[in-house]
């Protein structure tokens, strides 16, 4: 039995007027999930425990089959081990984001989370002078993808109180600054990176090509090394997880999964997204779980632009969920095939929530209970189908427990 899960990373959403008054999934052309909506079973699933954040860490720890409330220690740790950034007990890694500040009259605001989506090339430069500059015994600076990169704090403190760049676009950024314990040499670290960057060679030529510049570090998702049980021992399985970003890497790392390198996925509309699908394909000839992340239509929707995230939602349904169910049928073993969001990003807020998720499990040895219209978040509420703990999912497909 082959075990699949392809997600698109913040496709649940509410009604917009950008949507004209649905929601991107109602919007969006999904022939693909629409079919599965009614082969399968469809429901709404809770990625995100009480208590936590809603974000792609916490929900996609979920999804994979980890309970957050039991080994969720950050987002940064999960990224350091995808970087193979070992972290000691006394350790804390953090998510830095290179971003753009926008000064005003008397405030200055977090203009672009992601520095206008800055190349991976010219976010190695600036990561190599911050690490060359400000690094020392204490703090280290390692270079990720696109705008995404690692800050470690050798025998450092994880008590501050620190916000997601993308929960805060278009807002001042004073009252988000990090705050109580280690904070002081954290904004010490953000605004001494300002100083470097303002001319820095990367910046001076961006500028000039009239594109956002990367005139600041933003430090957040703090957190110590977490365990992971391996997905052999937990699941029965083996296999791949395929992704452009560290974040699923690293949780592939620390499950015993692997996580295959797709040259041309860059976690936005650009992503390969045919080489996504082959390296699936291939780690299930190696093994039987194969996951699949595509980040652009939560990207599309921290950004407040509805077109692109429906067309990222209408891209995963054409290139990635119909060739895969396509190739799963051609090759005539049994599967099941599990679709989903992690969490929802609706676009009025342009940024996650930790709304139950619209999900649809197709399993190809026997016949749905609770099919549903099409994949919509209405549909799913419809067939009454909830999964309050949406880690389980992966051991219902496993064959571990049975949900319903």
């Amino acid at each position: 039995m082959k075990v699949v899960v392809l997600l698109g990373d913040g496709m649940a959403d509410r009604r917009h007027p950008g949507y004209g008054d649905r929601t991107a999934l109602e919007a969006a052309h999904t022939p693909e999930m629409d079919a599965l909506a009614r082969q399968g079973d469809l429901g709404l699933a809770r990625t995100v425990p009480p208590g936590l954040p809603p974000g792609s860490d916490v929900a996609n720890l979920s999804v994979l089959g980890y309970d957050p409330a039991r080994c969720y220690t950050g987002r940064a740790p999960l990224e350091a081990a995808a970087m193979g950034v070992e972290l000691g007990p006394d350790d804390v890694a953090y998510r830095m984001n290179l971003v753009t500040l926008l000064p005003g009259t008397d405030r200055v605001y977090m203009h672009d989370f992601s520095a206008g989506h800055i190349s991976s090339e010219e976010a190695r430069a600036i990561v190599q002078t911050l690490a060359r500059e400000l690094g020392d015994d204490g703090f280290e600076f390692y270079p990720g993808v696109g705008y995404r990169h690692l800050m470690v704090w050798r025998n450092g403190r994880d008590g501050a109180s620190t916000t997601p760049p993308h929960d805060i676009q278009g807002q001042p950024i004073h009252e988000h600054l990090p705050r109580g314990e280690g904070a002081e040499e954290l904004v010490h670290l953000i605004t001494g990176s300002q100083i470097l960057l303002k001319d820095h060679p990367v910046n001076r030529a961006r500028r000039e090509r009239g594109q956002k510049e990367a005139n600041s570090v933003w430090l957040w998702g703090q957190g110590r090394r977490p365990t992971l049980e391996p997905y052999r021992s937990r699941f029965g399985l083996s296999g791949a997880v395929v992704s452009a970003v560290d974040l699923l890497k690293g949780i592939a790392h620390l499950a015993g999964l692997d996580a295959p390198r797709v040259p041309g996925a860059t976690g936005y509309l650009d992503t390969d997204y045919e080489g996504k699908v082959t390296a699936l394909l291939a780690a299930l000839d190696r093994g039987d779980f194969g996951f699949v992340h595509v980040e652009a239509p939560d990207e599309a929707a921290h950004a407040g632009n509805p077109e692109h995230k429906v067309r990222a939602i209408e891209d995963f349904d054409a290139r990635v969920v119909g060739p895969v169910r396509r190739a799963l049928e051609e090759r005539g073993e049994p599967y099941r095939l599990l679709v989903l969001p992690d969490h929802p990003t609706p676009l009025e807020l342009r940024t996650h929530t930790d709304e139950p998720v619209p999900f649809v499990l197709y399993d190809s040895t026997r016949p749905a209970t609770r099919p549903g219209a099409a994949f919509t978040e209405a549909e799913a509420r419809a067939t009454g189908l909830v999964v309050d703990e949406a880690h389980r999912l992966v051991a219902h497909m496993s064959g571990r427990v049975r949900l319903w």
